[in-house]
């Protein structure tokens, strides 16, 4: 009966990896499947929900539907994953395409009818089963750049329909159609003395440990002599065949004296716990370095699913005359695996590289309710708001809030309060909680009651109340008062904000609201002719761009053009 237990465990990942239909879906792509991006690869504040196809540098490839369903979805977005669809499948799942051009036929018309019945750009669609229904290998849309995307390329996601949670493509055949021959690559191997009198190799700081390539293909790190507790974190990442990006891995395990230490491994899980990303990650190093180290322990536990743990959350506690042998193993979803082993000994040897911890008068405990206040500026912060309990730098000087720094992560939004009973009822409109971005000043969604301004944000940093009475810029990039546009397919225009940011765009012919799209990366919108509100000859032409204050430009012309 032990041996039948101890093969099951073994097997348990590829058993649970048959539970996916393997041949149901499709490629959205008619061209080889190339990645730049993997699911659960590490990203700012997020895991990777699915995979990004490559799309030859191009737009206005075909996106085809994966299977047979009914478009339950749209969501035309600034940002994020810009123009996206979601296509719901009979067999309990539904399929994303991000970071689209533009959507095909019938499905582009509908977007375009809500665009002018919502008078706005952004918007999100929830359609029923029976308002556009598609089959596999209809052309629903067209490949972009649009959102928060880096290039071209298509993102796509599975997700279970009911939970929601992102599932892993690669579980649903796609690893047959992505070529992946090479093994995965561990850059940086970190150990963390853990506890306040923790000593590792005579230091209290986080330390490099090197480690050689062995005859066996195996790496072997250079021993490790520990007085206390110890922790380990690795950089690693995997590349595919046919390209060149690093991509995250897929399952990271560490072992001690044979028995599963700590593991976690990218099959599914939910979008609102994929922020502790920054709980897994060493987050001040990974913000003063831009280096991503995965921890592989947890001095506080925290709730991801993906992450299982032994009773001592991955900590390893050395002590005299005791044999310790450490391994960790990263492969990705082939079985293609690097394994690095680690001799750890005890040793009384004494700090001679103290901690760098600086004591203030505040200690933050995670997991407790925390208020601060000086003056006229507070800030209350919730329980479960941070990961673990830090020495916090928290001062009022000069009209301005210090409250730590980006070296430390938030979970969750915090509260910072600014009273100012000085300002008139018009300087108030104007009048917002600034944080610093280096040294340009970020806006902040801002609240007020009577003389008091509110904000919840996530970054931390210093804060002040400052004000915005700048309008907006707009530039004509290719129009002209009088001018005939005849040649033309589009209008374009730049618009900026120094300071509050744009809050809205809203372009009209001939009194009639039309449709601009907005890429924010390029601070560009565009109008495609359509001809809908267009006359023969003389055409007024009006744009009106707000900040998030108020402050508001009017661009007024006139153009002309033939209507047919």
């Amino acid at each position: 009966m032990l041996i039948r237990l101890l093969l099951l465990c073994v097997f348990f990942p590829v058993c649970a990896q048959n539970e996916y239909p393997k041949d149901y879906f499709k490629s959205p792509l008619d061209i080889r499947l190339n990645l730049s991006g993997s699911f659960g690869e590490l990203r700012s504040n997020h895991f990777h929900t699915g995979l990004d196809f490559k799309t030859a540098q191009k737009e206005g490839l075909n996106v085809y539907a994966a299977a047979d369903g009914y478009i339950s979805r749209i969501k035309i977005s600034t940002y994020g994953y810009g123009k996206a669809i979601y296509v719901t499948h009979p067999n309990g799942y539904t399929t994303v395409y991000g970071h689209l051009q533009k959507a095909n036929g019938k499905i582009q018309d509908y977007i375009k009818n809500a665009h002018y019945k919502e008078k706005s750009f952004e918007i999100e669609l929830f359609l029923k089963p029976d308002e556009l229904v598609i089959k596999q290998g209809d052309i629903i849309a067209f490949s972009g750049n649009t959102g928060g995307s880096g290039g071209p390329h298509l993102h796509f996601e599975i997700r279970d329909t009911k939970s929601e949670k992102a599932i892993n493509p690669l579980l649903f055949g796609f690893d047959a159609l992505v070529k992946d021959t090479k093994e995965p690559v561990v850059s940086t191997l970190m150990a963390y003395p853990v506890g306040n009198n923790a000593v590792v190799n005579t230091s209290q700081e986080p330390l490099a440990i090197n480690y050689t390539k062995q005859a066996d293909g195996t790496y072997l790190a250079d021993k490790i002599l520990v007085n206390g507790a110890v922790g380990f974190g690795i950089n690693a990442y995997d590349m595919f065949d046919f390209n060149y990006n690093k991509n995250g891995t897929y399952q990271v395990q560490s072992f001690l004296n044979g028995k599963q230490s700590f593991n976690y491994e990218f099959n599914t899980f939910a979008f609102d716990e994929s922020r502790y990303i920054n709980a897994l990650l060493d987050y001040p190093r990974f913000k003063k370095t831009g280096v991503r180290i995965q921890r592989l322990f947890m001095i506080n536990p925290y709730p991801l699913s993906i992450v299982k743990a032994d009773k001592n959350n991955g900590i390893i506690t050395v002590k005299p005359n005791m044999s310790t042998t450490y391994r960790i193993e990263v492969r990705d979803f082939n079985n293609n695996k690097v394994v690095i082993n680690v001799p750890i000994q005890y040793s009384p040897l004494v700090a001679v590289t103290p901690n760098k911890i600086q004591q203030t008068p505040y200690f933050l405990k995670a997991n407790n309710d925390n208020m601060y206040k000086k003056d006229n500026m507070s800030v209350f912060v919730e329980e479960g708001t941070f990961y673990e309990d830090f020495y916090l730098n928290f001062d009022v000087k000069e009209d301005t809030l210090t409250f730590h720094d980006g070296s430390v992560a938030a979970h969750k939004n915090f509260k910072v309060t600014i009273d100012n009973n000085s300002l008139s009822e018009e300087q108030k409109k104007k009048t917002f909680i600034a944080s610093l971005d280096g040294r340009s000043k970020r806006y902040n969604s801002t609240k007020v009651k009577d003389s008091t301004f509110t904000t919840y944000t996530k970054n931390m940093g210093k804060f002040f109340l400052t004000q915005d009475t700048t309008a907006p810029k707009i530039r004509a990039v290719n129009i002209a008062e009088g001018k005939y546009l005849n040649t033309q397919s589009s209008i374009v225009f730049t618009i900026s904000d120094d300071l509050s940011g744009i809050n809205s765009y809203n372009g009209y012919i001939n009194g009639n609201w039309i449709l601009f799209d907005y890429d924010y990366k390029k601070a560009q919108i565009t109008y495609d002719f359509d001809n809908q509100f267009m006359k023969n000859g003389r055409n007024e032409f009006k744009l009106e761009v707000t900040d998030n204050v108020g402050n508001s430009t009017i661009f007024e012309t006139h153009f002309f053009r033939n209507a047919n």
